[in-house]
């Protein structure tokens, strides 16, 4: 028997998340699920391991138009009313029309929420799933009609008030910024939420429902920032990459009761992003609790030291990533001679160049640290 995750099992405080919702459909009726809102933009999608769904004509045109460029066209859209999905309360049954591109029938539940309509939960019909298997999949989208009644409630993206906050100075004016957030959010605000951000971004600002536990989100110079609810926090910044681009990385910050502290949290989602940038094994989504050093040189200004500026030319490149690995590996020779793949005498070569262009000395502790430091903070 098909068992709903233990956050959206217990009776806690964690508010299941749209894609939560959709992967439950799938999981209770073992086919894909797909959630789209009234004007047909795609909310969440589930995969469902199956024979069934690893058919090539699950993806048939329409759904594959639909998942990847996360909206359906007019055309598809004015089809599918045809078959009364607007008005309808309950399950309603599509025969497969492979002129109009759906190759597989589809089984249409309709999302309410105060007899209105606000989205739709789109499943591929199987021709195994019953009324009564149905109706249990029709109560999880009176859940899903909840969600989007609250957020409609209390505004869709919030773009303006989280820019509000990011952008607002330390003090009053902050305060009066997140007092405004806190009250558009509602009770969403109490819980435990991270700042997400995504840089670049060049793509159009998303629907705050189609990022997994979305509170609120907002374009910034070059980037994107969202608020997010704690436990899909990293999940809601792989998504976003996806959408970003090749060269996007994304950083999370620290997560933190209530909403007072937003400004700190996006210092460190974007602190965590740089990091992401300068450093691959850290990415490409960063958490702030795990960049280590970084947490300290992402806050240091952009100059370099001046000794150690002739190590930073282009020409002395090799010298610098020499340098870098042996302080990484703590001073041992031995370590550092076999990450780079070069004979000891060699290194010890290197070494010595690097104490002549610099005039510091690798014995000295303080200099190591000033040099680790400006080889660090270089990346960034």
């Amino acid at each position: 028997m098909y068992e709903p995750p233990p956050s959206l099992a217990q009776n806690g405080r964690v508010t299941p998340t749209y894609q939560d919702l959709v992967d439950e459909i799938s999981g209770l009726l073992g086919v894909p699920a797909t959630l789209e809102s009234r004007d047909f933009e795609l909310i969440a999608f589930g995969a469902y391991d199956s024979d069934a769904d690893l058919d090539a004509s699950a993806l048939d045109p329409v759904r594959a138009r639909s998942i990847l460029t996360r909206r359906s066209t007019a055309a598809v859209r004015e089809w599918f009313e045809g078959f009364g999905i607007t008005r309808a309360s309950g399950p309603v049954r599509i025969p497969p029309t492979p002129e109009a591109g759906v190759n597989r029938g589809r089984i249409c539940l309709p999302v309410r929420h105060r007899g209105v309509v606000l989205g739709y939960v789109w499943l591929l019909d199987s021709g195994t799933l019953d009324d009564a298997r149905l109706a249990a999949a029709m109560e999880v989208t009176a859940r899903i009609g909840v969600l989007l009644g609250d957020e409609a409630r209390h505004g869709a993206d919030l773009s303006r008030e989280l820019r509000a906050v990011l952008d607002a100075e330390a003090g009053w004016q902050r305060d009066m910024a997140v007092a405004e957030l806190r009250t558009a959010v509602g009770d969403r605000a109490d819980g435990a939420c991270v700042v997400v951000c995504v840089t670049p971004w060049a793509a159009e600002v998303p629907s705050v429902r189609t990022v997994p536990g979305a509170v609120a989100l907002c374009g910034v110079t070059q980037g994107l920032a969202v608020l997010v609810r704690l436990r899909p926090g990293v999940d809601a910044g792989v998504r976003l990459l996806e959408r970003a681009g090749a060269d996007a990385v994304a950083g999370v910050s620290a997560p933190r009761v209530g909403l007072g502290e937003l400004g700190l949290s996006w210092t460190e989602a974007s602190s965590a992003a740089r990091a992401a940038r300068a450093e691959p094994r850290f990415g490409p989504v960063a958490e702030w609790g795990r960049i280590g050093a970084y947490r300290l040189l992402t806050a240091l200004g952009p100059a370099a030291d001046p000794a150690v500026a002739p190590l930073l030319s282009p020409s002395q490149r090799e010298l610098a990533r020499t340098a870098e690995v042996y302080l990484d590996c703590a001073g041992q020779a031995g370590r550092t001679a076999a990450v780079l793949g070069i004979h000891r005498q060699t290194l010890y070569y290197r070494l010595s160049r690097v104490e002549q262009l610099t005039g510091l000395d690798l014995g000295d502790g303080e200099d190591r640290l000033l040099l680790h430091m400006a080889l660090k903070g270089a990346r960034l």
